[in-house]
């Protein structure tokens, strides 16, 4: 039985912001590396036979997206631009094609201001939506029948997916990534990008956590990695000690002296993120306390409580 190829398309309007487009786009290229059954396309206007991004650096040899016949499997990541509204009402040939998408359930995917097209046709109307922290104003006022949320790195609302922009859009990427071919895979990219702590939708854009991978020591990094390929099962200062080979007493005192927080702390911050993520999907404290390698359900329920509050 052949495997589901899903298509991840990326639209390059005029003005593009690199970084919408590129971060997400090279999540999906490393996973077409490590054998993901997808394939990463890049597709403009059917006129544009060059593209010129926000910052000068231009696109040619684009797909002719008005030609590509997209299904429910496939993905579309529609980027942010400078001066969207211009852009959107400059091209209006590309609201149909989107509304085509979204009733025949194609996943549309926001990335920062990117959200305006959607708003635009009316698909947000009574539906959550984001995008970055500076435009939620514009969004509120242009599309006040929208529910704009304020703090999320990204919403789903059915097949649309809206992120707040720039690193939320691999947040996103990995969080499909994840949805399609599971954690393993999703982490393994993660590493790779050297994108270490995977946030979920409902985090603020403005994340304290990020802070205790903002460093660059190899050997805390090696902790770190140790702690979050280890997170399902007891870990332990001596286990720790073994892999970075140093005493306990050095990896606790460096530990918390690069990072700012307790070995321990971090530990329950990593597990408390896997927590959410797993309920998320539905499944059961008992299930979760074993994948986070917790010994019952109480002390799920504990680090929920603690870190909730």
């Amino acid at each position: 039985m052949m495997s589901v190829v899903n298509r991840i398309v990326f639209f390059v309007p005029e003005k593009v912001h690199l970084l919408d487009l590129s971060g997400p786009a090279h999540v999906f290229y490393e996973a077409e590396k490590e054998g993901a059954s997808l394939e990463v396309l890049f597709a403009g206007f059917r006129s544009s036979e060059k593209v010129k991004s926000s910052v000068g650096l231009s696109f040619c040899n684009l797909l002719e997206i008005e030609e590509l016949n997209l299904n429910a499997n496939d993905f579309v990541f529609i980027p942010g631009s400078e001066d969207i509204i211009q852009i959107v009402n400059t091209n209006k040939s590309f609201l149909p094609l989107i509304n085509k998408w979204n009733k025949e359930k194609v996943n549309i995917c926001s990335i920062c201001v990117g959200v305006f097209w959607l708003a635009t046709l009316g698909l947000l109307n009574g539906k959550k939506s984001t995008t970055h922290w500076r435009y939620l104003q514009l969004l509120e006022q242009k599309h006040p029948k929208t529910i704009v949320q304020k703090n999320n790195l990204f919403v789903i609302e059915e097949n649309l997916y809206m992120s707040a922009g720039v690193s939320s859009g691999i947040d996103l990427a990995l969080y499909i990534l994840e949805k399609l071919y599971g954690y393993n895979l999703a982490l393994k990219v993660s590493k790779e990008i050297v994108y270490y702590f995977r946030r979920a939708g409902n985090d603020p854009q403005i994340s304290n956590f990020l802070k205790y991978r903002d460093h660059i020591d190899n050997s805390i990094h090696k902790i770190q990695d140790y702690i979050v390929n280890n997170i399902n099962k007891r870990i332990t200062l001596d286990d720790i000690a073994d892999e970075v080979n140093m005493s306990k007493r050095n990896v606790s005192r460096k530990f918390k002296k690069v990072t700012q927080i307790t070995v321990g702390d971090y530990i329950n911050l990593v597990r408390y993120e896997r927590i959410n993520n797993l309920l998320s999907k539905g499944m059961k404290l008992e299930q979760v306390a074993l994948e986070c390698g917790l010994k019952s359900t109480n002390q799920v329920r504990m680090l929920l409580k603690k870190y909730q509050e």
